[in-house]
């Protein structure tokens, strides 16, 4: 679902502001001007102070050494000024040697919103806010042509902020082998892409013997924790990836998500219970980070932390930790010119770039109690006081998107801190075994279509169903529907020409199929370009429409019809459209360049490259190592061995 727990906002926000009284610019002027009358007393003290800083000469080496920010804050702008120690972190972990103390000296450009009262700000914000039926946001920057001029000039800001900020090494250079925690809050197809990423990391070295000569192939042995819903417990599990436990139920998730239609609460219950998931996400992310194997009882602490945006706190416990993290996430959260931030609709094209900071800045208005709260009381750090516009942003620590760039390039705006790496698949439908009369079905006909909605509740199964066998009817062609979390295909009797599905691998079901259509998450739409098919996105709520839109602009697939407009005539007139030879030639030729990808192999290589050069290296526990089997232990000490001479990974 990609977006999980991402679309809310507190009730103060939501309800306050259908009453804001829109700023007009004759206040806005008057504001400027008491701005800029107070920058120029800054101006003057800030020359005294330099004056008198000069008079003191260079101050000592202690003193430098204790303004220096903890490893993994190098791209956290969250953190507070203040020498206040961690008590999470101990006093002999290596600090990082390159930071962004420089950049954080440099003045930030001085905006008039930042001089306004919180009250004030959400007035201004709500001018150029609209709430679609889809739940998206419409941003439409001729709402308050002033405050949109105001938000822009934050690009500025942004852009010094990353140039220069994180020192990009070799992808060459060594590595040690880590403890990496993978923080992810979502459904099954949020989780999937996490775990082959997983894999490869945890890979161990494998040795060949041929000839009599010894042939070594690169892989890295990190020790992975993939940290998610109870859920999929057995599903990272089974692959081999150690699991641990953090808080809220997708299914709850999902059901909000799909009744609010995003951003927008539906009422004082839809509040509760969305806040109630998110405080149990993020009370659960330290002991993701720190608990013992809850199996074996082996020490972890995570030396490093990959995340997806909505893994809430994720940058708060690396903080904490004194780690660095590092963002993956399968739908765009990073400000572009290119496209508009997924759940956002943009009139004008110049809006693009501000949408990101307008959801940005709603989440941070949402969430800020639960994570000053969780700082507090958790993680022994103080409290973000003051009001930003970017508590929620991510452009400021390294970034890996996870989809294909032949369908969405990686934009020209989008520094080095971010990399488009390509799918990341799991290819679990190698080892899938279907049932025998499903087998039987898919061979006495032509191929058939695919109708499946994943983890999306419904709200009427059956009317869904039937919009479903109907089109069948009318365009004649043979279907699988796929009953998934919203008990789709519910039926006493079904035709021949229909067959009712579960749990099948979607890269052993799509190659079988004509064409497919589905809800549009992210995983199941890039399995379906893999596998060469037409696409129709039926969305339901946040990145499923962007998704959508993409499909639709490769001519891969007709527009998308969301949830709501899904009826009988939309649907025969999508089947239509993908049954056209010309469409299915597009779908096969995409499904070339995907094949050609390994967004796994990328994805490791983006992880490693974007560390810094210095990290905390505590000694491995002795219970660890009483854990390792001979055959473990003789692969960890050659693993060390081989890495001093070859310069690691």
């Amino acid at each position: 679902m990609g977006c999980n727990g991402i679309e809310h906002l507190c009730k103060q926000v939501l309800e306050e502001k259908k009453g804001f009284r829109q700023m007009n610019d004759d206040e806005l002027v008057s504001v400027r001007e008491e701005v800029m009358s107070q920058e120029v007393d800054d101006s003057v003290s800030s020359k005294m102070e330099e004056d008198s800083k000069a008079n003191f000469g260079h101050q000592s080496s202690e003193s430098e050494a204790t303004s220096l920010p903890h490893i993994g804050l190098e791209h956290c702008i969250t953190t507070t000024s203040g020498t206040e120690r961690n008590l999470l972190m101990a006093e002999d972990e290596i600090m990082i040697s390159r930071s962004m103390t420089e950049k954080r000296a440099l003045r930030r450009h001085d905006l008039i919103l930042d001089r306004l009262s919180e009250h004030e700000k959400e007035k201004l914000i709500a001018n150029l806010v609209k709430i679609q039926k889809d739940g998206t946001v419409e941003v439409d920057l001729e709402r308050s042509a002033s405050v949109a001029s105001e938000l822009l000039e934050l690009q500025s800001y942004e852009e010094s902020t990353m140039s220069g900020s994180f020192i990009i090494s070799d992808s060459k250079k060594s590595v040690p082998r880590l403890q990496i925690v993978i923080l992810v809050v979502g459904t099954r197809g949020d989780v999937q892409p996490f775990v082959a990423i997983a894999k490869r990391l945890q890979a161990c070295l494998s040795i060949s013997f041929q000839f009599i000569l010894i042939y070594m192939r690169k892989e890295y042995g990190h020790r992975v924790r993939i940290a998610t819903h109870a859920n999929f417990k057995t599903f990272v599990r089974s692959a081999g990836v150690n699991f641990h436990p953090l808080g809220g139920d997708p299914r709850v998730l999902a059901g909000y998500m799909a009744r609010n239609k995003g951003l927008i609460p539906s009422g004082t219950t839809e509040i509760s219970i969305q806040r109630k998931q998110l405080k149990a996400i993020i009370d659960s992310l330290l002991p993701a980070c720190t608990a013992p194997d809850s199996e074996t009882g082996i020490p972890f602490t995570a030396q490093a932390i990959i995340a997806n945006p909505p893994a809430y706190g994720h940058v708060h416990v690396a903080e904490a930790l004194g780690v660095p993290i590092h963002i993956f996430f399968t739908m765009p959260w990073t400000p572009t010119y290119a496209f508009p931030h997924p759940l956002a609709r943009v009139p004008q094209g110049a809006g693009y770039w501000l949408s990101y900071i307008i959801v940005d800045l709603l989440i941070w208005w949402g969430m800020r109690g639960i994570i000053n709260d969780f700082r507090k009381r958790t993680l022994k750090l103080p409290p973000i006081a003051y009001f930003s516009m970017y508590r929620g942003s991510i452009s400021h620590l390294p970034t890996a998107y996870m989809w294909s760039p032949h369908l969405v390039p990686k934009p020209n705006d989008w520094g080095s801190l971010v990399d488009v790496v390509g799918y990341c698949f799991l290819r679990l439908g190698s080892k899938y075994q279907p049932r025998e009369d499903f087998v039987q079905w898919i061979k006495k006909g032509p191929p058939p279509l695919y109708f499946g909605f994943g983890s999306m509740p419904l709200e009427d199964p059956k009317l869904t169903t039937d919009v479903i066998l109907e089109a069948l009817k009318e365009t004649e062609q043979r279907g699988i529907i796929d009953r998934g979390w919203g008990n789709l295909g519910n039926l006493a009797e079904i035709s021949d020409d229909v067959f009712l599905l579960e749990e099948c691998p979607h890269d052993w079901l799509f190659p079988q199929c004509s064409a497919v259509v589905h809800h549009g998450g992210a995983g199941t739409t890039a399995t379906g370009l893999k596998a060469g098919c037409p696409t129709t996105i039926v969305p339901f709520f946040g990145d499923q429409f962007f998704w959508g839109d993409r499909i639709h602009q490769k001519e891969l697939g007709p527009e998308p019809i969301p949830i709501y407009e899904l009826n009988v005539e939309n649907l025969s007139n999508a089947i239509k459209f993908m049954l056209q030879p010309e469409v299915k030639s597009r779908a096969m030729e995409v499904a070339k360049l995907i094949e050609n990808e390994d967004g796994v192999a990328a994805a490791v290589d983006a992880f490693h490259r974007q560390l810094p050069d210095e990290l905390p290296l505590p000694a491995p526990s002795p219970v660890e190592e009483d854990h390792l089997s001979h055959i473990e232990w003789f692969f960890d000490q050659l693993a060390k061995w081989c890495c001093v001479p070859c310069g690691g990974v």
